[in-house]
């Protein structure tokens, strides 16, 4: 198999479980060096990095925790001094907070205020200190929500927010660093096998699956495959799209 990322330095951040371990490992198949971010499980980090040393790569795990903006330069720092060099930004942390509707007064303002901290204002934190050091003709790939665009069921407002807001950001980046040929770009997943969706992802109601033209929810090595597509070098003129990998969803 070509290895298409051979000698390139990727960054996930979230990388310790979930989707962002499935990009993780999925980059480190294709050739690239990876360091994950994590913030709370150093033993399940570290489990994730032998995997993608078993691949090939060189790895390491750096505990950063998102929703502290002002650690995110001392990351990418950590990245560079390790590697010597960034290529590829996939901004994957993130947290879920739903099932109240915005007039419910048991509503938690603050768990909600601080999805946004982590959502949208540490991935830009992360975008802002990795732009100064990546590569020219580098790559930024943001894990989106397809709830962004389709918001489907009650009682996620917040989310799909933050999710929305992430994708004008990325346009916006996108502009800015296209001069550098450094492509911007959103993945926009569906419903997932992921702890942050285990509930709805092993009992989707049948009503949300009408709504897929391919019934079934997505798989994370599909959701994994677009992010090494976007890193790759075929993708070097796909700068601000949303690619949604949603089975087709409607609505």
């Amino acid at each position: 198999m070509q290895k298409e990322l051979m000698g390139k330095v990727a960054l996930v951040t979230g990388g310790s479980r979930g989707l962002g371990a499935a990009i993780a490992e999925a980059l480190a198949e294709q050739g690239a060096d990876v360091a994950i971010s994590y913030v709370a499980s150093a033993e399940k980090a570290e489990a994730v990095v032998e995997k993608l040393k078993a691949k090939g790569a060189r790895a390491i795990a750096i505990k950063s925790d998102q929703a502290d903006t002002s650690s995110a330069a001392a990351l990418i720092d950590d990245v560079v001094s390790h590697f010597g060099r960034l290529d590829i930004l996939v901004n994957n942390a993130a947290i879920a907070v739903q099932g109240k509707l915005v007039d419910d007064p048991e509503l938690d303002a603050e768990a909600l205020d601080r999805q946004w901290h982590i959502n949208v204002l540490g991935a830009v934190a992360t975008t802002r200190a990795a732009a100064r050091q990546l590569s020219d003709g580098g790559r930024i790939i943001f894990i989106g929500s397809a709830i962004a665009s389709r918001v489907a069921f009650p009682a996620v407002a917040d989310y799909a927010g933050t999710k929305a807001a992430i994708v004008g950001y990325a346009k916006g980046v996108g502009r800015d660093l296209g001069p550098r040929n450094i492509t911007v770009n959103v993945v926009q997943p569906g419903i997932m096998p992921t702890d942050m969706a285990a509930e709805v992802a092993h009992n989707v109601p049948e009503t949300l699956m009408d709504l897929h033209p391919i019934r079934r929810i997505a798989t994370l090595e599909e959701v994994a495959a677009t992010v090494c597509f976007l890193a790759g070098p075929n993708a070097g003129y796909i700068s601000g799209a949303v690619l949604d990998v949603a089975g087709g969803v409607q609505i």
